[in-house]
């Protein structure tokens, strides 16, 4: 026990089953530093990390009715869940997110017909009411892009003509057009949300720097510096003055709005 792993929290990796990914699924990933094409430094406290590629995932799952297995499932750099490997009847392999329960040697399948088993991808107008789901497109075809992360999920719990219902994790509840897919169960690597990391250098491998506050800066820099002593910074806003903590940025006039049934909880 060292001070930096005293309050060290970690996944275990038993349900990883592969130590290497698949070479022909890489993709090269450029690490920019925060910097922009003349190497000013647009986004601050991103550097260093450790050297990754990329895994293309298929986000689609457009192959339909053709049943695939489950090879492996590993880890990915490049988010919080978990992903498994996938090899269908024509010897083409993908990655896909693996979802909470999946084994390898299980089959999985995608499109009309499909069984509303975990790790099946159905369009929502054939999916049970009640399920549990995640990997949901927003417009058909586009591939999914929500529930995504580790341990999410999202429930259907309507259908009104040629509309879904369903509650995001965020607990907004919005209209999905019937003809968007989604793939049954809940994302893998529930835990990862009671991860500590128990030192800094942790989050330097992560491509993480010091984020220092902004009470903590002059008044020059920042909107909530200054002060004699140790100050409360005044209202929790941004560097560029925009209010933080509870002040709406969504656009009222957004064209979306409309397919929102309610807000996300506050």
């Amino acid at each position: 026990m060292t001070p930096g792993t005293r309050h060290k929290i970690a996944v275990k990796f038993d349900d990883v089953t592969a130590a290497k990914p698949e070479k022909s699924l890489l993709s090269p990933l450029k690490s920019t530093g925060g910097r922009n094409s003349d190497g000013k430094m647009t986004i601050r406290y991103i550097g260093g990390g450790h050297k990754k590629m990329y895994r293309n995932i298929d986000f689609k799952r457009s192959k339909d009715g053709m049943p695939a297995v489950v090879k492996t499932i590993e880890y990915d750099p490049n988010r919080s869940a978990r992903i498994a490997l996938i090899c269908y009847g024509d010897g083409e392999k993908s990655y896909i997110l693996a979802p909470n329960g999946l084994q390898v040697g299980q089959t999985v399948v995608s499109g009309q017909g499909a069984a509303p088993e975990v790790g099946n991808t159905l369009f929502l107008s054939e999916i049970p009411l009640g399920t549990v789901i995640h990997n949901i497109e927003l417009y058909p075809g586009q591939g999914a892009v929500m529930a995504r992360s580790a341990g999410t999920y999202a429930q259907l719990l309507a259908r009104e003509g040629k509309y879904a219902i369903i509650k995001l994790p965020s607990g907004e509840t919005r209209m999905v057009l019937v003809t968007c897919r989604a793939t049954v169960g809940v994302v893998s690597n529930p835990d990862h949300s009671l991860e500590q990391h128990g030192k800094a250098g942790r989050r330097r491998w992560l491509g993480r720097r010091p984020r220092n506050r902004g009470v903590s800066m002059n008044p020059v820099d920042h909107p909530m510096g200054g002060g004699e002593g140790r100050s409360s910074g005044g209202h929790p806003r941004s560097r560029k003055g925009l209010l933080a903590k509870g002040y709406k940025t969504r656009t009222p006039k957004k064209a979306s709005s409309k397919f929102i049934i309610s807000k996300r909880k506050k």
